[in-house]
């Protein structure tokens, strides 16, 4: 009976970086016959997401804007599986007036988001920006950086990817301040790691990284007034989500260096069109790659899979 399902059913991947992937495209077709991959590459929303996702039961969707009024012209449209983990861009109001199920899956991109976390830190305590820039400009000087180990990491918000960063960075005998609205004192416990109010994490952290997703209560959460409580030699990592951070005052803080460097994966409009933020040699952009590891795409994928079959 279940064979004889998913041969009817019709499922759509609205994920580029899925529809690319040879072999998340063989295992969801070893389970599911009627599959439209998103092959053309398209960027889909508003009417062309509609359109896509028009005449399927199920979808696999990424960054993609799930709202009422598009439930509302997709009735047959039953369950929604998430690739990746951000909830952000979902309505969960609108997923429960339709009737639609969510498949999701916490967690499974989360060394990968670390990793890169950790690559920033290092990168922006060696100047390595600001480096390469001079080089390839002819310049050849030598910046003196510092190291990460020994330093006070703050880490806002610890969950899979909070705690798992906790984990990578043992070996750096970092001291390690957390803010999160759970209490998750057995692990803070385990890893001897101070649970702070935020206004202490940024005035005593060397790095502050953020991991919390994006909501009411964390959009803009630092604004103008809690990044002035910043050291001026530290540094802000954010790979989370956009629009976590005030990013005009961010680029005032590195033009004026009191704040001494930043990196941002995620940016409130993507992608950002501020060239002068993104031009400061104290400043490290990527295009939303927290998860972009050839193991997080497999890992995604599959539970994103998984999710299809609620």
């Amino acid at each position: 009976m279940n064979n004889v399902r998913n041969k009817i059913e019709r499922i759509a991947v609205c994920s580029r970086s899925f529809s690319k992937n040879s072999i998340l495209r063989t295992e969801l077709l070893q389970k599911y016959q009627n599959v439209t991959f998103n092959d053309e590459g398209r960027s889909l929303y508003g009417k062309g997401l509609i359109g896509f996702l028009k005449g399927h039961q199920k979808a696999i969707i990424a960054l993609e804007k799930i709202d009422a009024t598009l439930l509302k012209q997709l009735p047959e449209l039953k369950i929604i599986s998430k690739y990746g983990v951000g909830l952000d861009m979902i309505d969960m109001q609108a997923m429960k007036k339709y009737e639609v199920k969510l498949g999701w899956m916490g967690g499974v991109n989360c060394r990968s988001v670390s990793e890169l976390v950790i690559s920033f830190a290092i990168a922006l305590l060696r100047h390595v920006p600001a480096s390469h820039r001079e080089v390839l400009s002819g310049r050849w000087r030598q910046h003196v950086g510092g190291h990460l180990s020994g330093r006070t990491v703050g880490i806002i918000g610890c969950g899979f990817v909070g705690k798992d960063l906790i984990k990578l960075l043992q070996p750096f005998d970092c001291q390690i301040l957390v803010n999160d609205i759970q209490n998750y004192d057995a692990f803070y416990k385990q890893y001897n790691i101070k649970a702070v109010e935020k206004k202490e994490l940024l005035t005593n952290s060397d790095i502050v990284t953020l991991h919390t997703p994006l909501d009411d209560s964390t959009r803009n959460m630092l604004n103008s007034d809690m990044l002035s409580l910043m050291k001026s030699d530290s540094i802000l990592i954010n790979a989370a989500r956009g629009g976590l951070v005030d990013e005009v005052a961010l680029k005032k803080m590195l033009i004026n260096k009191t704040l001494a460097a930043a990196a941002l994966d995620v940016f409130t409009i993507e992608p950002p069109k501020d060239k002068e933020l993104l031009e400061l040699p104290n400043f490290i952009v990527t295009p939303h790659i927290g998860g972009s590891a050839k193991e997080a795409i497999l890992s995604m994928g599959r539970a994103s899979i998984e999710g299809l079959e609620q």
